[in-house]
Parts: structure tokens; C-alpha cells; sequence
């Protein structure tokens, strides 16, 4: 039987969908702040330096908040400014909030779901990668490490924007990287085969990072490594694409091989259905992973209009096999009110929205005590 090929991508800070991400996540943080039980409703899109922010963020003085201010801070972490544009301060900001208090009692029915969502939650059998599926765990890792290398090593010239592809075959419980790609933004002057080889030196630690977390998994640099494979990436971020929060659902989710469902997270605050309930069909399949139920779980769950709970819909193992859900029903909060009143407030979300809830044990709900 030949080889499984499965691939898996992650994107940079810089990258124009996850800057509205950010923005998205630093408002809803900032709206938290001021008040636990904040509703939040927001989109974000960017295009050259032109910035557009809607929705609904409704807590104590949200009219006060410095949605300008915010949005030019996450641009600054990304690292734009007057040699990576658009720089912070040329931003035009152009808003469309419903900013506000709470309505009158509206602060108590946080607790039930404004919304529909099916979501889902997997965890395969893998602490080393923090149960997540080796690929997609793999290209969040070479982010972060590329990510890292734009400080430690200057001279390279890297910018703010960039892309990973990996490829993982997997055979008979034995893996290997199959190729690897990096789209990373740069100086005119930078220096491609400087680039290359400081690549082929970052893949060389991380490779030996992940034979020690993925049983089976062959450490060998491929030959089908590719950096800016279409051609110079000079003209990156918003000034050479349009962003948009919400369209890397794969990404922050669980990558190709898992199916997703509900929503974007970013945007909306801990009570609505959509984060909320993304966390609880996480926390369930891994918890199902940690007792030894099954090597790989995914698990579905549902919130109806009005609903303080979310439903299991399926609870499956690695061979389609339904599991038995209710000794779960008993074991774990399925509630909303549970969810917003311990995550909210816990997490600087926009560094959430750049690497993920799921990648890192940093985030207060990747941690479960298993009795």
C-alpha cells in the first residue's frame, strides 16, 4: 500500500487574514477587560493601508474604546512600520460598531446560546504534539520558528507576511516530511541562497524536534524543500493582498485531514456558541484520547438558538466507531456560562488569533486533569 500524504499549512502574523484576526481578537479582549460578560461581534478587513471594522461590541463604556489605537498596535506587533508598510500610523480606519452597554438584562441570558453551531473537536493519540494531527502541528511549529527567525537573524531581511506548506507521508506507523515550502516576505536586497540555506538550518532543528515527539517520524531533510517558489515576495501584507478575520478556518482548526464546522472563532467573545463551543469539542476528544478510549477522536457538537448547553452529536474513534457518550455528559460542563465565566478575561487573544487555540499547552483549556 503506498504512502498517506497529507499536507498542512500555517500562516505569519504579518499575513493580511490573520492581521484581521488579531485586530478582531485584541477588541474582544479590550471589551472583556471592562466586562466579563461582553458581547462581541466583530469582522475586520484590510486592503493596502485601509483598515474596516464592523460588528457589535456591547460592555461597560465600549464608546470609549480606541478602536484606532488597537488596530495600529496589533499592526506594530505584526511588525509594520516605516520600512514594512503600510507602517501603523498611515493607517485609515474606517468603522461600523454598535458600541454600547448591554441591554437592560441581557447580561444575564449570556448563559444561553444568540446562535446556532455545529461544532467539532479532535485529538489524536500524540503528546508530543499536543494531540493534535502531526502535519498541522509540524507547519505551526516552522511558523513559529520562521516567525522567530525575522528577529534573531536581521540580516536576512525578512518582513512581516508569509506562508508554510508541509507535506507528511505516513506509512505503517512510520512518517517522514515529504516537502516543504516557505513564501516569506523580504527585502529587495535580500540574499535567496542565504535565505535557502538559513531554512535548511531551521528545518534541521525542527525535523529533530519532531522525531522526538512523533513516534515512527524519520527526521530527514526532504530534497523538495522550495523557498519563494514564485518568484520574490518584496510586495507582501496588505499592500500586495486583501485580508479578511474568518477565512483561515482550516488553519485554526485541525488542518485538512479533520472536518470543521461552526465558525470563526476570532471576533467573538467566550460566551458565543461558536469559540465556545469549538473549546468544548476540543477539550472532549482529547479528554477521550487521554483516558485511552481511542487513539484519535472527533467529536460533534451542537448548539441550538436559546440552548445554555451543547449537545454530543457524535463522539467517533479513528475507525468510525461511535463511542458511548454518556459517561461524558456527566464528567464535563457543556455549558456556555462555564466556558465565558473561566476562559474570559485569561488569554491575550490576539496572539491566540496569530498561533492558535489548540498548538499550545499556554492555553488555559489544552489543560486537562484526567481522574
Amino acid at each position: 500500500m503506498p504512502a498517506t500524504t497529507y499536507p498542512a499549512e500555517y500562516i505569519l502574523p504579518g499575513h493580511p487574514d490573520k492581521l484581521c484576526d488579531a485586530i478582531a481578537d485584541a477588541l474582544v479582549e479590550e471589551a472583556a477587560r471592562r466586562e466579563k460578560r461582553a458581547l462581541c461581534g466583530v469582522e475586520v478587513a484590510v486592503h493596502r493601508a485601509v483598515v474596516f471594522v464592523t460588528g457589535r461590541i456591547a460592555c461597560r463604556d465600549a464608546e470609549t474604546i480606541d478602536v484606532p489605537g488597537i488596530v495600529r498596535q496589533v499592526y506594530a506587533a505584526a511588525g509594520y512600520n516605516d520600512l514594512w508598510r503600510p507602517s501603523p500610523e498611515e493607517l485609515a480606519v474606517h468603522t461600523d460598531l454598535c458600541l454600547g452597554p448591554l441591554n437592560d438584562g441581557e447580561a444575564d441570558f449570556r448563559n444561553l446560546s444568540d446562535d446556532q453551531s455545529i461544532v467539532t473537536g479532535y485529538a489524536v493519540d500524540l503528546p508530543g504534539t499536543n494531540y493534535l494531527p502531526p502535519e498541522h502541528w509540524l507547519a505551526a511549529r516552522s511558523a513559529q520558528r520562521l516567525w522567530q527567525l525575522r528577529t534573531k537573524r536581521p540580516e536576512l531581511g525578512l518582513g512581516p507576511d508569509g506562508k508554510v506548506l508541509v507535506l507528511m507521508d505516513a506509512e505503517g506507523g512510520r512518517s517522514q516530511l515529504a516537502g516543504f515550502s516557505a513564501s516569506l516576505h523580504h527585502a529587495p536586497e535580500a540574499d535567496p541562497i542565504q535565505l535557502h540555506r538559513s531554512i535548511l538550518e531551521l528545518l534541521h532543528k525542527q525535523l529533530a524536534e519532531a522525531a522526538e515527539a512523533i513516534p515512527g517520524f524519520n527526521g530527514v531533510v526532504p530534497d523538495a524543500v522550495t523557498v519563494n517558489g514564485a518568484g520574490n515576495f518584496v510586495v507582501g501584507g496588505p499592500e500586495g493582498d486583501n485580508g479578511l478575520s474568518g477565512k483561515k478556518l482550516v488553519v485554526d482548526a485541525y488542518g485538512l485531514r479533520v472536518a470543521i464546522g461552526g465558525g470563526a472563532l476570532s471576533g467573538k467573545d467566550f460566551f458565543k456558541a461558536d469559540r465556545a463551543g469549538a473549546i468544548l469539542a476540543r477539550r472532549l476528544a482529547k479528554a477521550v484520547v487521554m483516558t485511552g478510549m481511542a487513539h484519535e477522536c472527533l467529536a460533534t457538537l451542537a448548539f441550538l438558538p436559546g440552548a445554555g448547553e451543547a449537545k454530543i452529536v457524535s463522539l467517533s474513534n479513528e475507525q468510525g466507531k461511535q463511542l458511548d457518550t454518556t459517561r461524558w455528559t456527566r464528567l464535563m460542563d457543556f455549558s456556555l456560562e462555564g466556558i465565558g465565566q473561566r476562559y474570559a478575561q485569561t488569554v491575550a487573544l490576539a496572539e491566540i488569533a496569530r498561533w492558535g487555540h489548540f498548538t499550545s499547552l499556554d492555553c488555559p483549556w489544552e489543560r486537562i486533569s484526567i481522574p
